[in-house]
């Protein structure tokens, strides 16, 4: 019994997350309205039955008295003298020994005639086929008794309460109907405002810090959401703003030290007096500055264009493709394969910037990498594919982890390309761990639109 009411209950809880508010409100507002339709149904069949058998009894008990009060005994000896103007089908006189003494009784209904012929008390039966038949025992004015036994068919009631069954279903069906309409348009004009909402916040991106829903006043409770969601959003700006600006006075107080000492490599790997693990020394000190470098760059970058909006910006693919080849390194082979047709509603300087970590990371693992684009429906989505060993299962939840790194490194560069990518209203995701290269894929996908030059 508890497992049975645990699985209705998970059963409840999936249908809900899986329903819409609005479907789970018009679907609730049926459910209830069936419901009340089919009490409404029961109750007025219930009502109907009761009326029937109640007009049923009147019916043969008025018939029973006008036809007592027609039978004669002259003495308490005498026979019961009963006109046979007041008998009719289905009627009959019975003495009080059971002796039918005028009338007909129907075939189909011989033994209950018998029964109910010795009762001494008013009795009303179903028999034959749908009939109601009632026993009524009297007493003349000289004292002789007996039994009047007569029926009433029940079929015209029968068919009165089938037609109001009918009505009623058909009038229930209309009721839940328009009950699940009305839900419908009255929840569709209700989350209409929240629709919009969402529909608005989905357009915003990390770097539409000033933008808000502004509904106005809270005069009612969605008025009342918006004004509250409004004020979160400048909490959560506030707590950006000052997450860049400590970023870009980071950046900028690295910036002088870290140019110090990639000149100073440069400088000594000019010398001709160091050996050969003194040139490897100053070689990797000037690969990881320039490398940092490039990091501070992306920050200081992001820290200043975030009150632009990149959505005024467009990059046509076919140039994005000319710099992306520009990328790549000595001894490595990188296919661009960009169409002219589609483009990309950011700066291509921002576009580089969210590319180049992961064509560094692909040409690292890979001596080949390929650069393609496909449309997906209001975005523009660039794939990066390597021929290396791809990625395992146990990297892919932490892969966009600052810090983390499957090959040594930084552990920066696809959390930092996912950054960039998102100010502009972008994403870079895993698309395949093993692709036909071997390799992994990458996608980082740009609002942008098919729109050939003209």
């Amino acid at each position: 019994m508890a497992n049975w009411a645990s699985r209705v209950v998970t059963w409840r809880r999936e249908w809900r997350d899986r329903l819409s508010l609005r479907v789970q409100l018009v679907t609730i507002t049926a459910i209830l309205a069936s419901a009340v339709a089919a009490g409404l149904v029961i109750v007025v069949q219930i009502s109907l039955a009761g009326a029937a058998k109640s007009t049923t009894e009147r019916v043969l008990n008025d018939h029973g008295n006008a036809l007592v009060s027609s039978i004669r005994a002259p003495s308490p000896d005498s026979a019961l003298n009963v006109p046979q103007s007041q008998l009719g089908p289905g009627v009959a006189v019975y003495d009080k020994a059971g002796a039918r003494v005028a009338g007909t009784v129907p075939p189909s209904m011989q033994e209950d005639f018998k029964e109910l012929s010795v009762t001494t008390r008013m009795r009303t039966i179903e028999g034959g086929e749908h009939f109601a038949i009632m026993a009524l025992p009297f007493t003349t004015s000289s004292q002789v008794q007996g039994v009047v036994v007569l029926t009433e068919p029940l079929a015209p009631y029968e068919r009165n309460e089938q037609a109001a069954m009918v009505v009623s279903i058909v009038a229930g069906a209309l009721l839940v109907l328009m009950a699940a309409g009305s839900a419908a348009w009255i929840s569709r004009r209700v989350l209409s405002p929240v629709e919009q909402m969402a529909r608005t916040a989905d357009e915003w991106s990390e770097h539409d810090l000033e933008r808000r829903f502004a509904l106005g006043a809270p005069t009612n409770e969605i008025r009342a959401l918006g004004s509250t969601l409004d004020a979160l959003l400048d909490k959560v700006a506030s707590v950006i703003r000052a997450e860049q600006r400590l970023t870009s006075e980071l950046a900028h107080e690295l910036r002088t030290p870290l140019t110090t000492i990639h000149g100073a490599a440069e400088l000594l790997a000019l010398r001709t007096d160091l050996d050969k693990q003194a040139r490897e020394d100053v070689a990797l000190i000037k690969n990881a500055s320039a490398s940092m470098s490039n990091t501070i760059s992306v920050l200081l970058d992001l820290a200043r264009r975030h009150s632009q909006a990149f959505h005024n910006d467009r990059t046509q693919l076919d140039d994005l493709a000319v710099e992306l080849r520009g990328l790549s390194t000595p001894g490595s082979h990188l296919n661009v394969d960009l169409p002219p047709a589609l483009s990309i509603n950011v700066p291509e300087v921002l576009a580089i910037r969210a590319l180049a970590p992961i064509l560094d990371n692909a040409l690292k693992v890979s001596d080949r990498a390929w650069v393609s684009a496909r449309a997906d429906g209001r975005s523009v989505a660039l794939l990066v594919a390597d021929s290396g060993p791809g990625v395992p299962d146990q990297w892919v939840d932490t892969l966009f982890q600052p810090g983390w790194s499957g090959n040594g490194g930084s552990g920066l560069g696809l959390s930092l390309a996912r950054r960039v990518a998102r100010s502009g209203g972008g994403d870079v995701s895993l698309v395949e761990q093993h692709n036909q290269y071997g390799g992994a894929t990458f996608a980082v996908t740009f609002p942008g639109c098919r729109a050939a030059r003209a």
